[in-house]
């Protein structure tokens, strides 16, 4: 009898999900004037399937991936800091902040400028405290924050506090805040539209009893919920 073969699973290179769950009919790319830099760690860059950060870059036309840990020397990241045409900032919490929340609209234009660039650590906290410990450029720049008041749909993994959102979901609350600030003028309805709808892909195959691994995942998961829970709890602690 001759084994049995496995079709391999065919997938999108785009927003690469398997073509079953693709979700690049859902993307609509955003024209924004402000410019987002997402520092990717390594990581990160690995999770091409369910990272977000790879997902916001597909919803913005005006954003960029640099992977990497020190971004000391980054040719890239210091040619954007020395353009003396751009704004650039840091969306990080921290002690003498710009609280976007609750500045009014002059404010948030002045503050921002013509040509704001803002750079993003998109990993776990304990991995974008890394990168800001040793990131000297990096330091240096004016921070960016926001009161959360939206709770993280990234159900599974754990969310600790209102401020650890996903990439996506931190960059959307950012957008809405520009647009009330008359700094942005697009439209945000569907921004988390691909997002939503690779948690839902997810689930199903988590909720799926018919999965051969369904008992492993789902006792994986929660184990996996409690270390994140604990790691990212230390860097709310160090942080206030």
């Amino acid at each position: 009898m001759q084994p049995e073969t496995k079709t391999p699973r065919l997938t999108c290179y785009k927003c690469m999900s398997p073509k079953s769950t693709c979700i690049c009919k859902h993307i609509s790319p955003l024209h924004t004037k402000t410019r987002f830099i997402i520092l990717m760690h390594p990581k990160e860059y690995k999770k091409e399937k369910n990272g977000t950060g790879h997902m916001t870059k597909l919803q913005l036309e005006n954003s960029e991936i640099i992977v990497g840990v020190d971004f000391t020397n980054n040719k890239r990241v210091n040619d954007i800091l020395a353009n003396e045409n751009n704004s650039s900032f840091l969306l990080y919490p921290g002690k003498d902040n710009f609280n976007l929340s609750v500045s009014g609209s002059s404010e948030v234009k002045s503050f921002m400028g013509h040509h704001p660039h803002l750079f993003i650590l998109d990993g776990t906290w304990p991995c974008a405290r890394k990168m800001l410990k040793l990131s000297k450029n990096l330091q240096t720049l004016k921070r960016v924050s926001f009161d959360n008041e939206i709770k993280s749909k990234f159900i599974i993994k754990q969310q600790p506090e209102p401020l650890c959102l996903s990439t996506i979901e931190s960059v959307y609350t950012v957008l809405n805040l520009l647009k009330a600030g008359d700094v942005e003028h697009c439209d945000t309805t569907d921004f988390l539209l691909p997002f939503e709808k690779m948690i839902e892909h997810q689930l199903e195959y988590l909720r799926n009893p018919n999965n051969k691994n369904y008992h492993a995942i789902v006792k994986n998961i929660l184990v996996a919920k409690d270390i994140y829970k604990t790691e990212r709890n230390t860097i709310f602690e160090v942080e206030r």
